[in-house]
C-alpha cells in the first residue's frame, strides 16, 4: 500500500511504500539507518543486514543524500522519536541518484543558503517554518470564514498609493503610471461598503531600501476591513483573531514547533485580551527605559517597539498615535484633534510589530480636508472619496504581515526564513 509519512500513523505494524527523499543516513556494520523525507513529514527507516536482500543493504548504506526512492517496509512504533514511529525497510528503489548535493549537513553561511533557497527549504527546520506558515494562513480562512468575512481579492498594479507614501515600485500601464501595490486596504474599504466584513490576502510590495531582520521587499498581508465597526470593536477582533491563529498553531504544529526547540509556554499566555497602552504611555515609558531623545510626535523604531514589549509577556496595543505620522485615512480621537482612533499590535520577545490598523474617516468634509493637506488631487483617488459621499458609515481595519507573524510564533530570527522565495533589498535570486 503507498502512502505517505504523515498517513504512518494510519499504517501502525502494516506494510506500505512511501516515495521519499534521502535526507540523510548513518550506518554501524550491520544496519543503517536512513533520514527519510516526503514533503509531508520525516521518518527514519532502519535497514537490518540480516533481513534484506544483499543489493538492499549496499544501496542504503551507499545512497547519497537527497537521492529519491520508493522505500517499503514495516511501520512500528519508536518511543525515541519525536515523530513516533519508524520504518523496518525490506526493500528500496532507486528512482534518481543525487550526485554532489551542495547543502550537506555541515554548518554553510546564510549568503550560501540564500543562494540554494530552492534546496534549503528541503532542511528540517526551513520544512517546519513553511509548515507553521501554512497553519497560519488556514487558521486565517477559518477565522474570517467563520465569522461572516467575504473574501474579496484587490488589484495587484494600482494607480495611486494606500498610504500616500513614495515607497512605492515604479512601472508603465501601457501608457499611464502605475504601481505595485503596498496595501489592499483602499479596494477592501470599497468591499466593506458593498459586503460588510471583508478580508484579503495577497503579496503587497515596500520599495523601502531596509536591511533589518523584519523587513521584506515582497511580503503576504492579511487585510480585513468592518463596515459598522468602530475602533474598540475592531482591537477585539484583533485581538481574537491572533490568539485564535496562535492556539491553532500550538494544537496542530507541535512537531514542528519541536523541530525549532520554541519556548511554547511563551506562545500559551497569548490569549485574548491583550494589554493595551497609549502612545502617550509609551513615550513616558521610553523615557522611562533610558530612551531620553524620543519626542511626543515621532514615530518608533525597532528598539522602541522591543523595549515597550519587555514589559508585557504576550502582544501589546499601542493606541492613538499622533495624527501627523500616521496615514491620511485615519479617523481622529472625538476627544483629541492632535491623535486618531488607531493601533499597532506589537509582538512579544523582540519581534516588532505585526499589526497596524485603525477607524478610517467617514466624513466627507473631513476627506475631502485630508486630500487637500496630502496633496491627493489626482484622479486615482477619485474613487476612494466617492466611498465617503455614497452612504458612508463608521468602519475599521487592519493589516497583518504574515511574515513577521510567522517568524514571531516559530521562534526563527530573521524574515527572510518566513516566505519560501524571500526579496530582500540585494536579492531577487532564486
Amino acid at each position: 500500500m503507498k502512502t505517505t509519512i504523515a498517513q504512518v500513523p494510519k499504517s501502525l505494524g502494516e506494510k506500505v511504500t512511501i516515495g521519499a527523499w534521502l535526507a540523510n543516513k548513518r550506518s554501524s556494520g550491520k544496519i543503517a539507518f536512513l533520514q527519510l523525507r516526503d514533503g509531508t513529514g520525516f521518518i527514519q527507516g532502519v535497514v537490518v543486514k540480516s533481513e534484506v536482500s544483499e543489493e538492499t543493504f549496499q544501496l542504503a548504506k551507499n545512497m547519497s543524500q537527497e537521492s529519491s526512492v520508493y522505500v517499503t517496509g514495516t511501520i512500528v512504533e519508536d518511543s525515541r522519536s519525536p515523530f513516533g514511529f519508524e520504518m523496518q525497510v525490506e526493500s528500496i528503489e532507486l528512482i534518481h541518484e543525487a550526485v554532489d548535493y551542495p547543502i550537506t549537513p555541515k554548518d554553510h553561511g546564510t549568503e550560501f543558503l540564500m543562494d540554494h533557497r530552492h534546496l534549503w527549504l528541503r532542511s528540517k527546520k526551513q520544512h517546519a517554518v513553511m509548515k507553521i506558515r501554512n497553519e497560519i494562513i488556514r487558521a486565517t480562512y477559518e477565522f474570517f470564514n467563520d465569522n461572516g468575512y467575504v473574501k474579496i481579492d484587490p488589484p495587484i498594479l494600482t494607480g495611486s498609493s494606500a498610504e500616500g507614501t513614495t515607497e512605492l515600485f515604479h512601472t508603465k500601464y501601457f501608457d499611464e503610471d502605475a504601481y505595485l501595490s503596498q496595501s489592499g486596504q483602499l479596494y477592501m474599504e470599497a468591499a466593506a461598503m458593498a459586503f460588510g466584513k471583508v478580508f484579503s490576502f495577497g503579496p503587497t510590495f515596500r520599495a523601502e531600501k531596509s536591511k533589518t531582520r523584519r523587513h521584506l521587499i515582497e511580503f503576504w498581508m492579511i487585510e480585513p476591513e468592518m463596515a459598522f465597526v468602530e475602533h474598540a470593536e475592531s482591537l477585539e477582533i484583533q485581538e481574537n483573531y491572533v490568539s485564535h491563529v496562535v492556539q491553532s498553531v500550538l494544537k496542530n504544529c507541535k512537531l514542528e514547533l519541536g523541530v525549532l526547540d520554541r519556548d511554547t509556554a511563551k506562545l500559551e499566555k497569548v490569549k485574548a485580551p491583550f494589554p493595551r497602552i497609549s502612545y502617550d504611555d509609551a513615550i513616558a515609558l521610553l523615557k522611562e527605559k533610558g530612551f531620553t531623545d524620543i519626542e511626543w510626535g515621532e514615530d518608533f523604531g525597532a528598539p522602541h517597539e522591543t523595549a515597550i514589549a519587555e514589559d508585557f509577556d504576550m502582544p501589546v496595543f499601542i493606541t492613538n498615535w499622533p495624527k501627523d505620522i500616521k496615514a491620511f485615512y485615519m479617523k481622529p480621537d472625538p476627544n483629541r484633534d492632535d491623535v486618531v482612533l488607531c493601533a499597532d499590535l506589537i509582538a512579544p520577545e523582540g519581534y516588532g510589530e505585526i499589526i497596524g490598523g485603525s477607524q478610517r474617516i467617514d466624513d466627507l468634509d473631513l476627506m475631502k480636508q485630508r486630500y487637500e493637506e496630502h496633496g491627493l488631487t489626482g484622479p486615482a483617488y477619485k474613487w476612494y472619496l466617492e466611498l465617503s459621499q455614497y452612504g458612508s458609515v463608521p468602519h475599521s481595519g487592519f493589516g497583518l504581515g504574515l511574515e513577521r507573524t510567522v517568524a514571531w510564533i516559530s521562534g526563527v530570527e530573521h524574515v527572510r526564513e518566513t516566505i519560501p522565495f524571500p526579496r530582500l533589498l540585494n536579492r531577487l535570486y532564486p
